[in-house]
């Protein structure tokens, strides 16, 4: 097995911990048997992606057609692992700026609720 192919399966590993609903299809999708399955539908998700302009496809689809197709061509191991990497860096670094705004949001918000409101006075002639 080539680096390629064991890092494309650790990542299909690494999907399927955590996305456990669909574990299980992940992995008969890698079997070697269904290799008749898993072809036509990487085939048929890329098409699905790139007429994502209609109501129902989605641009998703196209880097699962991707992924699938990845497992039986070897000229695109090697550049479906790189976009996973890169896409859950991005992801987590999205995620960790968006829990950090939330935070300091939150901060603020609890610093405002601290302050007491100003008293009015009771003296007429200060508002004159």
């Amino acid at each position: 097995m080539t680096k390629e192919r064991t890092r494309l399966e650790r990542l299909f590993l690494r999907l399927e911990a955590r996305f456990p609903r669909f574990a299980m299809i992940i992995y008969v999708l890698r079997q070697p048997w269904a290799m008749l399955i898993r072809i036509p539908l990487g085939i048929l998700l890329c098409l699905g992606g790139i007429a994502s302009f209609l109501p129902i496809l989605g641009v998703w689809m196209l880097p699962l057609g991707l992924l699938l197709l990845a497992i039986d061509l070897p000229f695109l191991q090697r550049p479906m692992n790189g976009i996973i990497l890169r896409g859950e860096r991005q992801w987590h670094l999205w995620h960790r700026s968006r829990r950090d705004r939330k935070s300091a949001q939150n901060a603020s918000d609890d610093k405002q609720k601290a302050q007491p409101a100003p008293r009015l006075s009771d003296n007429r002639n200060d508002y004159r």
